[in-house]
This record gives C-alpha cells, sequence and structure tokens, in this order.
C-alpha cells in the first residue's frame, strides 16, 4: 500500500534537496570541455560578428578589434587564418604616422595603440610585423607621463599610461601598456617599465618607501585602486576617511605589472596583493566591484595568476584551488548558446558581445594545461 507523506516531510524533503544542489560544487570544466568553449566563442566571432573589413564592433574605434584578433591568435586560430589577416589589416589601416594605431582625433589613441601592439605581437609569426611593432612601443613609451610632461619621480602620475596624450594615467592602461612592452620583448630593466614600476607602486593601498601618498595610510590593505593621479579615485568608492577602496581586477592588474617589472615574490608589495586576493578569492564577482567589469576582471587575473607561475592559489585561511579549473568553469557557466558571452551590466561596454567574448577567450586561453 503507498503512504502518502504528510505536508511538513515534504517541506523538509524538498529543503534537503535544495540544500543538497546548492552544497555540490561546480564540476571543474574539462580540457576537451575548454577547448570546445573556445572554437563555440571563435566561431561566433569569426561568423557572425566579423564584418566584411575585418572589423569586430568598428563604431567603437580598433580597440576590439585588436582584442578579438589578439584572443582568437592566442586561443588557438593560427596567425595565418584568413579571419586573423583580415582583422590584422584593419588594424593596420589606422597606422599612423607617429607610430600610433588609432582614428585620428582619438581621444583613446594610447590605449588602442597598447592594445594593438599586443595583436601585432601575437601575429608576427614571421617578422613581417617587426616596423609596425617598433614604431608603436616608440609611440606608447612617447606618451608615458615622465618628465616630457613635467612629471618628476615624486609625482603621483610620474610613469603612468592613460587614455590619450591629455588624459590623466590611471593602472588600466599602465598595466596594457607594460604588457604590451614585455610582450614585444622589451627587457623589464628598460627605462619606461621600470618609470611604470613607479606608478604601479602607488597605485597599492601599501604604505611604504615606494609608496607615500596619503591614500596608503587611509587603506593600508595591500590591495590597488585605479589611479592615484589628480587627486587619486577608485572604482569601487572611498573609505569614510577618504582612503581609495581596493578591488579585484586592479589588483591583479598590479600584481601583474609588478611580476613583469621583474619584482620577486618575496618582496612587500608582491606579499600584500597577494594576500588582499588571497581573501577576495573568487570568479563569482570582481572583488569590490560586484559584475563590473567582470569579464576584464576574467581575463586580467588569469594573466596575473599564470605569470605567478603557481598551478595553486592558496586563500586567507589556507584553502588551495586549482585556479585554472575553477576559472574555466566559472567562464564556461556564462556562455550563450550561441557560443558569446555577455555581461548583464554594461559597464565599460562589456554589453558587447564582440568585446566580452573576446576577454572570455583570452581568460580560457590561459586555462588549459601547460
Amino acid at each position: 500500500m503507498r503512504h502518502s507523506s504528510s505536508p511538513l516531510a515534504r517541506s523538509c524533503l524538498a529543503a534537503f534537496l535544495v540544500f543538497a544542489t546548492l552544497s555540490v560544487p561546480a564540476r571543474a570544466a574539462t580540457p576537451d570541455a575548454v577547448r570546445a568553449a573556445i572554437a563555440k566563442g571563435a566561431t561566433f566571432l569569426v561568423e557572425k560578428e566579423q564584418a566584411a573589413d575585418g572589423s569586430f564592433s568598428a563604431e567603437v574605434g580598433p580597440a576590439v578589434t585588436a582584442l578579438a584578433v589578439t584572443a582568437l591568435v592566442r586561443s588557438g586560430t593560427p596567425a595565418d587564418a584568413p579571419a586573423v589577416k583580415r582583422g590584422l589589416a584593419y588594424l593596420l589601416s589606422f597606422r599612423q604616422p607617429d607610430g600610433g594605431i588609432y582614428a585620428p582625433g582619438s581621444p583613446t589613441a594610447n590605449y588602442e595603440t597598447s592594445i594593438g601592439l599586443l595583436a601585432l605581437a601575437a601575429c608576427n609569426t614571421d617578422g613581417s610585423l617587426d616596423d609596425a611593432i617598433k614604431a608603436a612601443a616608440d609611440y606608447v613609451k612617447q606618451l608615458q607621463w615622465d618628465d616630457g610632461e613635467g612629471k618628476g619621480p615624486a609625482d603621483p602620475a610620474y610613469g603612468g599610461a592613460g587614455y590619450g596624450k591629455k588624459s590623466r594615467p590611471d593602472l588600466s592602461n599602465t598595466q596594457f601598456m607594460v604588457e604590451a612592452l614585455r610582450e614585444i620583448g622589451t627587457s623589464e630593466n628598460d627605462p619606461a617599465i621600470q618609470r611604470a614600476l613607479a606608478f604601479v607602486s602607488r597605485t597599492q593601498n601599501l604604505p611604504g618607501p615606494h609608496n607615500t601618498t596619503p591614500f596608503a595610510e587611509k587603506n593600508p590593505d595591500g590591495g590597488f585602486y585605479y589611479t592615484p593621479a589628480a587627486g587619486g579615485e577608485s572604482q569601487a568608492g572611498t573609505t569614510p576617511d577618504g582612503g581609495l577602496r581596493s578591488y579585484g581586477s586592479m589588483t591583479y592588474a598590479g600584481l601583474k605589472s609588478m611580476i613583469y617589472a621583474g619584482v620577486t615574490k618575496d618582496d612587500p608589495r608582491v606579499k600584500a596583493a597577494t594576500a588582499w586576493l588571497a581573501k577576495h578569492y573568487t570568479f563569482e564577482e570582481n572583488p569590490g566591484m560586484g559584475d563590473a567589469g567582470l569579464f576584464y576582471y576574467f581575463h586580467t587575473a588569469a594573466k596575473s595568476l599564470d605569470v605567478l607561475g603557481a598551478e595553486t592559489f592558496a586563500e586567507a585561511d589556507g584553502v588551495s584551488h586549482a585556479w585554472r579549473d575553477e576559472l574555466s568553469t566559472a567562464i564556461i557557466a556564462r556562455q550563450r548558446d550561441d557560443g558569446a558571452w555577455q555581461n548583464g551590466n554594461d559597464r565599460w561596454m562589456e554589453g558587447e558581445t564582440d568585446l566580452a567574448t573576446a576577454y572570455a577567450l583570452l581568460a580560457l586561453s590561459y586555462c588549459l594545461p601547460k
């Protein structure tokens, strides 16, 4: 004889099933699953998004095209594939007499050129782009805030890079400049890299000989924020006493830039940055920013953890994480059926599928086994 359960029993069972479901950790994405997600995302970009002239999101300038080209090559598309060659030709059509890669009159010329340099470096398999690379590198170095802008070593703006010649420097643009210069073979001891290190150190909430700005004293948690220049700013806001709040994407950007500049793992700056990240380890959000800039966060975290050189990353409580597995799982879970990625939060243009998909592909390229 079949017995019906009571309402209380059914309620308890339902609650248990919900709890059990929430308690089961997500299964890590296999390398084959990562490769499948990459292939699906690359197909979306090439077959559904690339225009006849080779561009991606041309209405916003060449930077998204540069990111998409870099993402395609970095994630396995050959540099001589037709889609990559079309994208590269479009990008090179923005070369200017001063060596920059930007649209005439662009207010973001420095940013566009740094991103362009990453694409050129990824595609330069035969040395044919050497001249364009050198000219672009000279251009971004010339725009770096230094004595040429009347900013001596004591100035908070010194060594940084901004969107363009007139804009104040910030950590996001500076990290792209440093990465681009290192990707083309620039030494960590190059004066431009070392000037950038001075700026990066001042974006860290760590008082000491490398940072005497007032912000670090007000929020000495070891993380990084957007800029100490022009009065200082953090996209995550301020503390009650005027300190600049640290957040995830900039902390990974700062850590990566320091390592590219030759700062060692036992340096107090690197130790403080990794300690902050250990306290805020997650791929469910951009710590301090929620879902704002989430895909930028994914790709910056992937690059930073890769250059840090460890397959696992330990939280502050000692729990160790296989970060490549966990990051790829988080990214794949957000992939749409058509292969694209898109952030529901459109801040920093991540509602644009071309941009979000490029960031996701770049991040996944670092998640495959070494």
